[in-house]
């Protein structure tokens, strides 16, 4: 222990720190804690860190439907909860469903809703994607994989952020074709789906979409690069 002033420091631990950080791990890795939406989020080795371009889909929802609304939400991929649980802040009246394939992800997400007073307005369910789930959503979010196994990463994240919610094949489009032939079936008569894509995916995620039956309007981030897809059932 070292006192300075009025602080008492445990050099140790703030060493350990140190040596951490200066291993790559990501802050927020290290200090349990991630910001999103102006939620505080308890983030593990178990989630991909919600990154701030993520909120284009938030945005992106606030514009499609009413503050007023009390929308159904399902969140595929839900990771640490970030998406639905800005979903649910959003829109005091709504209620949703966060579905992930893993376990632990899913105890990080509980234990946020929880935490943050949405646990009665939020149920987890260890799901394949939209398999086995009805109908009937207002609101289908996912912010899924879409990062192509060769990429190149920043420091650090492929070393330290979990691969199955990072990379998706050799074209990083393996999700997208698991998620986009669901959505029709998922989504209610005024439903909409908004999806996080890369930053290069906009064209072909349309593309894709269109012969999945949608109609695909995409939505760029603060830096100006196309982050989010709107996709709702074809009317034409």
């Amino acid at each position: 222990m070292l006192q300075t002033g009025d602080s008492v420091v445990d050099v140790p631990a703030y060493d350990l720190l140190v040596s951490r950080r200066a291993a790559g791990e990501p802050i927020a890795y290290i200090t349990g804690r991630r910001e999103f939406w102006s939620l505080d989020l308890t983030v593990t080795r178990d989630v991909l860190i919600p990154r701030p371009d993520s909120e284009t889909l938030i945005e992106a929802a606030v514009t499609a439907i009413p503050a007023d609304a009390a929308p159904r939400v399902l969140d595929l991929g839900t990771g640490s909860g970030a998406l639905l649980l800005a979903a649910l802040a959003q829109w005091p009246g709504a209620w949703g469903v966060g579905v992930d394939r893993s376990a632990a992800a899913l105890a990080v997400a509980a234990g946020n809703a929880a935490r943050l007073g949405f646990g009665a307005r939020a149920a987890f369910a260890q799901g394949d994607w939209a398999e086995a789930l009805c109908g009937g959503w207002d609101l289908v979010l996912a912010n899924p994989p879409y990062v192509r196994d060769d990429a190149t990463l920043g420091p650090g994240v492929r070393e330290q952020e979990p691969a199955v919610a990072l990379f998706a094949g050799p074209d990083g489009l393996e999700a997208y074709r698991r998620i986009l032939p669901d959505l029709r079936r998922l989504l209610g008569r005024r439903g909409i789906a908004i999806v996080e894509i890369g930053y290069d995916q906009g064209q072909i995620i349309s593309t894709m979409a269109r012969a999945a039956g949608l109609s695909a309007r995409l939505r760029r981030d603060l830096a100006g690069r196309e982050r989010a897809v709107l996709l709702e059932t074809d009317k034409i």
